[in-house]
């Protein structure tokens, strides 16, 4: 499922990540990779806000529609 649909509060996976390789370098870059844990936060109108290792990052919905999670 999408990251946006995830359940809030709960920690996911990141399943998957489908964004070209330059996207996808970038979130690797800010610690958003495969068999990454991260607790969605807030999801409001596909924004999503989610805490990865201590950190907050916000996500607009295109990228976000793309980060899938289990």
């Amino acid at each position: 499922m999408p990251i946006a649909l995830a359940p809030l509060n709960q920690e996911v996976t990141i399943a998957r990540v489908a964004c070209d390789p330059k996207e996808i370098s970038h979130l690797a870059a800010m610690g958003l990779a495969r068999n990454v844990k991260v607790t969605v936060l807030s999801s409001v109108k596909g924004a999503v806000v989610i805490s990865l290792r201590g950190s907050r990052l916000a996500l607009d919905r295109d990228i976000a529609a793309r980060i899938f999670v289990a």
